[in-house]
């Protein structure tokens, strides 16, 4: 799967996701942080599910209807938890995610968004 790990996810997640098979970029390692909105914009231009701690994406998708392939967003984790995290989810989840669902986790919790039928 095509993963973009905002700049608030921990790096080392990157190599994590790398090892499990998945395609990763990191926009912490970009130049420049663009913004929400364009990071969005390019993930779902790439075809990429985006990684977050910022629930600023899930407003972007549902209030303003900006379109994507998916968020992953993770809620008090630590960094150190966010990689395996991430590996998991995205193997249990991932038929909902490339339908484009919003799917937030927390330490105890899953929850699913579906996108609304257009």
């Amino acid at each position: 799967m095509k993963v973009l790990l905002d700049t608030c996810v921990w790096g080392g997640a990157k190599a994590e996701l790398l090892e499990a098979g998945h395609e990763v970029d990191w926009v912490g390692g970009w130049q420049t942080d663009p913004g929400d909105r364009e990071i969005l914009s390019i993930a779902a231009a790439t075809d990429h599910v985006l990684v977050t701690l910022d629930k600023d994406f899930g407003e972007l998708a549902v209030v303003h209807r900006q379109s994507h392939r998916g968020i992953l967003r993770l809620v008090n984790l630590r960094a150190r938890e966010q990689g395996p995290a991430c590996v998991v989810i995205l193997s249990d989840y991932e038929s909902q995610l490339k339908r484009g669902a919003i799917v937030t986790v927390e330490c105890q919790r899953v929850r699913i968004r579906l996108p609304d039928a257009r």
